[in-house]
C-alpha cells in the first residue's frame, strides 16, 4: 500500500478553515428576536469552532452558536445566552455576550497571535510525568505564564509508580528546587497514589490541567471523576508522547465543590510574546536581584556585575533553574527570528 502523503502545516490549516466554513454554512442558525427566549446566564463548558456547549444555571448543557460580535470565547467563560424556540441541527441557542474575565491563560500562536486557552481559573495544575520524559523546561514555562498573570501553579508528577531507585532520587532532587521556592509538588499515579491530595488542593477552586501530550492529564481526570469518562484521541506511538491526547478543552464539576478544565496536550508551550524582563520576573527567586545589576540593560548571561549570576555562583539560586532561564531566552530568540523570516510557514 502506498504511503499517504503528509500534509504541510499550511495545508492542514486550509483544510480546517474550509471545514469550519462548511459547518458554519450548514449548521449556523441566525434566529431573529421573535424566535429567542429571555437572556440567561451560563458558563462555557467547551468550545467547538463556531459553536459552544453552555451550561445554564440549572446544570443543563445546551449547544449554542455564537453571535458574530463574540470575538473570543474559551472554556470557563461566563456568558449571556438565549435559547431558540426549536433546535436546528442540534443547535438550541445563541451566545450573545461574554462577561469580563477574572483571569485568562494564553499562549502565542503563529497564526492567531495571543491565543486564550481557558478563562476564570484560579490555579493551574502543571502535570509532568516520568514517561515519556520528565521536562523541567515545560514546567518552568508554565510557571512563568502563571506568575505573569497571577495564577497559582501546582506541580503534579504523574506515573510516579514508574520511578525506580535511581531516577526517583534524580527527579526528587529536581522537584525539591521548586519546593524550596514555595511551590506545591504532588506525586500521582494510576494506582491512586496522591489522588486524595490532588482532590484537596482542587476543592472549591477552578483549576486547569496543563502539560505535554501523553503525560496522563485525562487519565488522572478519569480517576478523579470516573463518571464523566473523558475522551482522548489516539496519537502516534512513534511520537514519544504517550498513547492518548485530549482534543478539546472541557470543564467538569466536582460533586463536593470545585471545577477542573482538562486541556489539550501540547508539544511545546512557547513564550515568545513575553519580553525578557517578564520572563526573568517569572522566576520568583530572581526578583530580589533584578534591578541590582551594574548595567541597566544587563542580559543576565556573561555581563560583568550581574547580580543574578553572582547569586547563582553564591548558591542562592538553583543552577538548574538558571540554566532553564537561559534556554528559554535562547528558544525565544530562535522562535522570533523564525517567525520574522517565514511568517507564513507555521
Amino acid at each position: 500500500m502506498a504511503k499517504k502523503k503528509k500534509l504541510s502545516k499550511n495545508q492542514v490549516r486550509r483544510v480546517q478553515q474550509n471545514h469550519n466554513k462548511h459547518l458554519k454554512k450548514n449548521n449556523d442558525k441566525q434566529w431573529d428576536e421573535s424566535e429567542l427566549g429571555p437572556k440567561l446566564q451560563g458558563v462555557v463548558i467547551s468550545r467547538f469552532g463556531q459553536h459552544a456547549d453552555i451550561e445554564d444555571e440549572h446544570g443543563n448543557i445546551e449547544r449554542c452558536t455564537l453571535r458574530r460580535a463574540v470575538r473570543s470565547l474559551v472554556t470557563g467563560d461566563r456568558v449571556v445566552w438565549r435559547a431558540g424556540n426549536e433546535a436546528y441541527h442540534g443547535i438550541t441557542g445563541v451566545v450573545e455576550a461574554v462577561h469580563p474575565r477574572d483571569s485568562v491563560l494564553t499562549r502565542p500562536d503563529y497564526y492567531d497571535g495571543i491565543k486564550p486557552i481557558a478563562a476564570n481559573i484560579g490555579q493551574i495544575i502543571i502535570v509532568s510525568s516520568v514517561a515519556p520524559e520528565f521536562s523541567r523546561n515545560i514546567i518552568d514555562r508554565y510557571i512563568i505564564a502563571c506568575e505573569d498573570i497571577g495564577i497559582t501553579p501546582i506541580i503534579a508528577l504523574n506515573k510516579s509508580d514508574l520511578l525506580d531507585e535511581t531516577n526517583a532520587a534524580i527527579i526528587d532532587k529536581e522537584l525539591q528546587s521548586y519546593r524550596d521556592i514555595g511551590y506545591h509538588v504532588l506525586y500521582c499515579s494510576m494506582h491512586g497514589d496522591g489522588l486524595e491530595s490532588l482532590k484537596t488542593v482542587m476543592k472549591d477552586e477552578i483549576s486547569i490541567f496543563v502539560g505535554q501530550s501523553g503525560v496522563g492529564k485525562t487519565s488522572l481526570l478519569n480517576m478523579l471523576l470516573p463518571e464523566v469518562e473523558a475522551t482522548t484521541g489516539e496519537i502516534s506511538e512513534g511520537s514519544g508522547l504517550g498513547k492518548h491526547t485530549t482534543t478539546t478543552a472541557r470543564l467538569y464539576h466536582f460533586a463536593d465543590g470545585g471545577d477542573i478544565i482538562d486541556s489539550p496536550g501540547i508539544r511545546e508551550f512557547s513564550l515568545w510574546h513575553l519580553e525578557p524582563e517578564r520572563i526573568a520576573s517569572g522566576f520568583v527567586e530572581f526578583r530580589e536581584y533584578l534591578g541590582e545589576c551594574r548595567f541597566r540593560d544587563c542580559k543576565h548571561k556573561i555581563d560583568p556585575g550581574c547580580a543574578l549570576v553572582e547569586a547563582v555562583q553564591a548558591g542562592k539560586i538553583d543552577k538548574a533553574r538558571y540554566a532553564s532561564f537561559l534556554r528559554i531566552l535562547e528558544t525565544m530568540d530562535d522562535a522570533k527570528n523564525a517567525r520574522h523570516r517565514a511568517p507564513n510557514t507555521y
